[in-house]
This record gives structure tokens, sequence and C-alpha cells, in this order.
């Protein structure tokens, strides 16, 4: 209470919970989920024995994408009120690949105090384990079931030259693996199966031996594809040759008629097909002076 009377917000917590090992638990998440006075959980069934596990008696509701929009009208409502609620998904870090973002957007946008207690995400764990490049790289989470949408994700990574992060189910894999191998050629991949588990794999392949892997293999377990970014200098080298089949005219034309200067666009042109910008003015002169000549 503040001394107006008036009831101070609550807080979400989005806590961490193991993405296998229990022994990944933090002390902190421990102690907020035995502090606050609800828990929302993705399947409360599944986190029940989580609590079980740890002594944690603190009552929970459901909170899950089939029902985010009336459930998180009433958390907001029992923050509001001064309540302190702590988010936990099947596994893992809530907010990614899950509706927890939509409870976060809808806190933030009504005021009210949001602050993680950080463990384990699948996501960071295969990172780290795969072998490629960490610098930078982008998540996907589980490709779009929708067959549009899921066609021009699959596109874009055609030209992404990060490190790709994908989440797939067993039963989906190989299906995922095919559209990839179609969208992207073969490419270096790690597979990241079972994470933090007794079965744990860490499997550094390319997304054909996967997929002849698979032949054979059930899928088994959640898996984690690390995939490698698209080549740069290959991508490069292929536009400036599909560049090069254009006469400089028309590659100089094109760049004019989208209201560029001549300046900007033989600088734009130099750049498309890997040449000096001199050597490109020098080309354009004399074919201005043939033409002129004939």
């Amino acid at each position: 209470m503040t001394e107006s009377g008036e009831t101070m917000s609550g807080t979400l917590y989005l806590c961490a919970t193991p993405i296998g090992n229990l022994e990944d638990m933090t002390y902190r998440a421990v102690r907020v989920l035995k502090e606050a006075d609800l828990i929302a959980a993705e399947d409360t069934r599944n986190s029940i024995r989580l609590l079980n596990h740890f002594q944690i008696k603190t009552p929970m509701t459901s909170y899950h994408e089939h029902n985010k929009m009336e459930k998180g009208a009433y958390l907001l409502g029992l923050l509001q009120e001064g309540r302190q609620i702590a988010l936990i998904t099947d596994a893992g870090t809530p907010g990614i690949s899950d509706p927890g973002e939509d409870l976060v957007a809808l806190c933030l946008k009504n005021g009210i105090r949001v602050t993680a207690v950080p463990g384990a995400a699948a996501l960071i764990t295969a990172a780290i384990c795969s072998g490629q490049h960490t610098r930078r790289f982008c998540f996907e989470g589980f490709l779009p079931a929708d067959k549009k949408e899921r066609r021009q994700v699959l596109e874009d990574l055609k030209e992404e030259f990060r490190t790709v992060i994908l989440y797939e189910a067993p039963h989906h894999l190989v299906k995922t693996l095919e559209e990839l191998y179609e969208a992207l050629g073969d490419r270096d991949m790690t597979i990241c199966r079972e994470l933090t588990k007794k079965y744990e794999t860490i499997q550094p392949t390319t997304i054909r031996e996967a997929l002849s892997l698979y032949e054979t293999e059930e899928p088994r377990g959640e898996y984690v594809l690390v995939i490698a970014g698209a080549d740069r200098k290959m991508a490069e080298e292929k536009e400036q040759k599909q560049w090069q089949q254009l006469s400089l005219e028309t590659h100089m034309q094109q760049y004019l008629d989208q209201g560029l200067d001549k300046k900007e666009a033989m600088k734009r042109v130099a750049k498309d097909r890997g040449q000096p910008k001199r050597q490109i003015y020098q080309e354009l002169l004399r074919d201005d002076r043939e033409n002129h000549s004939i």
C-alpha cells in the first residue's frame, strides 16, 4: 500500500525452468516460485512435476496459446491489484516461441513491472555447442505452419548470412530438412537433440547427410537445428555474374530510371559488377563515342 491507500502494482517474473536436466534450475527461480502469489504455467499438468520436485506449493493457473487473451486480461488485473506472478513455460525461458511475449507486452503497455529470472534456453545451449559461428545468428523458432508464410521464411533464409537456429519436433523433422535442402541447398549444420537430457546428441553434419541419416533412423526427441549462414563470397560472385549478363548501358539505365544521378548510378554499377568505378566510366565513355560515330 502507498501512503494514500492505493495498492501498488505487482511484478511479472519470467522464470526460466530446465530444458531437461532438473539440476539446471536456479536457486533464485526456486525462491521466486515459492514466494509468488500465483504461477502462470503453459501446461499445469507438466509443471506440477517440477513444482513437486522442488516442494513448491504456490497455486498455479494455465496460460497458453489458446487462452492467452482472456487469461492475459485476468493476470493483468491481479498484477494491478499488487499480486506477484511468476510465468513459466513447459521448458526453458518463457517468451521465446510461446505466448509469454504477449503477456509481457500487455504488462509493459499497462505500466506493470516485468523482470526475468534467467536460466536455460534451448537456442543458446544449442548455439554454443554447435561449432557454428555464434558472433551473429538469427533465431526462427518453429517454421510457420501456414504454407505461404513458410515459403516466404525459407525464401528469406536463402540470403541470410548469419547462422540460423530452428526448433523442430521429431514428427516434422524430415519434412523440414527436405524443405531446407530445396530452399538453401546443402549447408553445414549441427543437429542438437534432447539437450541436457540423458540421450543428448550434438551432431555436426550437413542438410543432405541428415536427410540420408533419417532414411533409416526414426527421429526421436526435441530438435534444435543450427544451420550455417549463406556463403557471402559465393552470393556476391553469383550476383556479379547475373549483372554481367546485362549490357553496361542497360545496367546503368536501370539505376537512372530509379532517379539516381549519373555519378551515383555509375558507383552502383561498379559495385554490382565488382569493377573499379574508373573502369566503368571508361567503358561507358568508349561505348558512347562508338555509338556517336555510327
